[in-house]
C-alpha cells in the first residue's frame, strides 16, 4: 500500500514552508493542496483535520493529521528517518536545536508580526525587540554553517522560512537586514542554495504584496 501524504498550508505560510522544506529534504512524494482563503473561507479538509486550531499547516499522512510546524518536522525528521537527519541524536544537541525552534516560534514570529500591524513608539519597540532576537539567533549560529554545525538541520527548516519575509520586515519596520545582522543573512543565502528551501520559499515582492493586502484589509495604512 503506498502513503498518502497530503499537505495543507497557504503560499505565505512561514510555517507552511517549514513542513515543506523538511518533506523536501527527506524526499518524501507529496500532495499540496492550497487553503486560498484561511481567514473566512477554510476548506471542510482543513477543519475536519484540525478541529482544535483550524489553523494550517495540517500533514495528512495516510488519513491522520498531524498538526503544528514543529511537531511536523519533528515527525517527518522519525517517520522518514533513513535520510537527512534533522535533529541530532545526541540529547543534549537535541535539546538545544528545540530550545531554539520553540525561541523563534514563541517569540520571533510574534515580534515580526507587530511589524506590519503598530506604527509609532510602538513599531520601533517591535524593530528593537525584533533585531534583538535577530542577534541572539546569529550569535547561536556563530560561525558554522547552520545552526547544528556543518549540516542542515532542524533549526535552520523552522527560521529559514523568515528569509522570504525579511524584505517585508524591512519595509514596513524601515531598517537594513544586512546591517543589522549580516551573518545571519549570510547563513540565509546559504540555505538558498538548496533545492528543498528554493521549492518551498514564495518570491520575497510576492510576500510585500501579501502584506500590503492585509494591512489594507485591516485598516492599518
Amino acid at each position: 500500500m503506498a502513503e498518502e501524504v497530503i499537505l495543507l498550508s497557504f503560499w505565505p505560510s512561514i510555517f507552511g514552508m517549514r513542513t515543506m522544506i523538511a518533506l523536501e529534504e527527506k524526499g518524501v512524494k507529496y500532495e499540496y493542496r492550497e487553503e486560498e482563503d484561511v481567514i473566512n473561507n477554510k476548506s471542510f479538509l482543513l477543519l475536519e483535520m484540525n478541529p482544535v486550531h483550524k489553523k494550517i499547516p495540517v500533514l495528512i499522512h495516510n488519513g491522520k493529521p498531524v498538526c503544528e510546524s514543529i511537531v511536523q518536522v519533528q515527525y517527518i525528521d522519525e517517520v522518514w528517518s533513513n535520510k537527512n537527519p534533522l535533529l541530532s541524536s545526541d540529547p543534549y544537541k537535541k535539546a538545544q536545536a528545540l530550545f531554539f525552534a520553540d525561541f523563534i516560534e514563541k517569540k520571533l514570529c510574534v515580534c515580526g508580526r507587530k511589524i506590519w500591524t503598530t506604527k509609532g513608539e510602538e513599531l520601533e519597540a517591535a524593530n528593537k525587540d525584533f533585531i534583538e532576537m535577530l542577534k541572539t539567533l546569529q550569535s547561536e549560529l556563530g560561525d558554522k554553517p547552520y545552526f547544528g554545525g556543518d549540516r542542515f538541520g532542524f533549526v535552520d527548516v523552522v527560521l529559514i522560512g523568515f528569509y522570504s519575509w525579511f524584505p517585508a520586515y524591512e519595509k514596513f519596520g524601515n531598517f537594513s537586514m544586512e546591517t543589522e545582522c549580516s551573518k545571519l543573512m549570510a547563513w540565509g543565502k546559504r540555505c538558498m542554495e538548496r533545492d528543498s528551501v528554493v521549492k518551498s520559499l514564495p518570491d520575497p515582492e510576492k510576500v510585500i504584496g501579501y502584506v500590503l493586502k492585509l494591512k489594507k484589509l485591516y485598516g492599518l495604512e
